[in-house]
């Protein structure tokens, strides 16, 4: 288990919690803040398109299908829970699940 509280593991599948700032410069994971991990995109936060392209940079990252991304929570807002199932890759601070 691991003690970070802005991830967590549910089998093989990880439950992340995320604070998303829209209409940034480029693409990319900050790192922790807080409660949340802090990902940049460059989508506005408009009609949806910007948890569209969170999911579809999600993907990448984690090189899982962006169909498999589930937006948990937080659809309306900066804060988001996703669950992303047997991710094939993880970024610096994820450790792989016991």
């Amino acid at each position: 288990m691991t003690t970070a509280s802005w991830h967590r593991w549910d089998g093989e599948d990880l439950i992340l919690s995320v604070r998303v700032q829209p209409r940034a410069s480029s693409d990319n994971i900050v790192g922790p803040l807080g409660d949340a991990l802090k990902v940049r995109i460059t989508a506005p936060p408009v009609e949806g398109r910007a948890n569209a392209h969170l999911i579809r940079f999600l993907a990448k990252v984690f090189a899982v299908p962006k169909s498999s991304i589930l937006l948990m929570s937080g659809d309306n807002g900066r804060c988001k829970r996703l669950r992303i199932p047997s991710p094939r890759r993880l970024p610096e601070g994820i450790t792989p699940p016991p």
